[in-house]
């Protein structure tokens, strides 16, 4: 069942997106060469503390940490620890927040200095217009299809792996709500979107296939032939006034 928020259920995510997208901000700013990612995970749960909400992930099916870090193949769900990064590291900050009992959940992909090729870097560029283009889709009339569709159709025109079994996902008094938001699909297919609904729309990019495997932590989840991973996640309401992105720090 879909859960459509009321007016006042959305000021509360509003906020929430506003704390989860500080806190990944804050991450963001300590991919550095030499920095651990246990480091990086500390820093974000001092964020969302900070700021009166509560990390979402830490404990979440018994998740031991604050963020998802996930470095160069790793897709998600990377468990922060005594890994130092390096110079061209691709590095994924995957948070949620939860504030007064709403999530905000959002991600992105940071280079640890100049990235290691232009490959890469159109990869993550890629992948963040790939999110607007699923976002773009969000008109009145639309389905969950297009918005699918609008995503799937733009990396795989320039050949790139959509992961498949990972997907976006609504999210509000829990983290994962119905419905599933696959970023590969039909136009015109799925649930009509409305007014109140909000939506974790999260494309996850390879530059190779988009078969994955879970490692044997039952979490970090990497690409079968290695090949460099991307993760771009927003949390968006779909408003009287179109779609707002709630996880755009002020």
């Amino acid at each position: 069942m879909i859960n459509i928020k009321s007016n006042a259920e959305l000021a509360l995510m509003r906020e929430a997106g506003k704390i989860t997208a500080l806190a990944r901000e804050t991450g963001a700013e300590w991919v550095k060469e030499g920095v651990t990612t246990a480091f990086i995970d500390a820093k974000i749960k001092q964020c969302i503390i900070s700021h009166g909400a509560k990390p979402s992930f830490l404990g979440y099916g018994g998740f031991p940490a604050s963020a998802c870090i996930s470095v160069n193949d790793e897709v998600i769900h990377g468990i922060p620890g005594d890994r130092v990064l390096k110079a061209g590291d691709l590095v994924k900050i995957d948070v949620g927040a939860i504030y007064k009992g709403f999530h905000g959940d959002c991600a992105g992909s940071y280079f640890v200095g100049n990235p290691p090729s232009k490959e890469a870097a159109k990869l993550v560029e890629d992948t963040q217009i790939s999110f607007t283009k699923g976002v773009e889709a969000i008109i009145p009339g639309a389905r969950l299809g297009d918005v699918s569709a609008a995503i799937g159709d733009y990396l795989n025109e320039r050949g790139y792996g959509v992961i498949r079994d990972f997907v976006g996902h609504g999210i509000g008094r829990d983290m994962h709500e119905d419905p599933s938001i696959p970023n590969y699909g039909k136009a015109g297919r799925g649930v009509r979107l409305s007014e109140g609904m909000v939506l974790a729309i999260e494309p996850m990019v390879t530059l190779g296939t988009w078969a994955v495997t879970t490692a044997a932590n039952e979490w970090t989840v990497y690409t079968n032939d290695h090949s460099l991973a991307a993760h771009y996640e927003n949390t968006v309401a779909i408003t009287s006034n179109g779609p707002e992105i709630f996880t755009i720090p002020c």
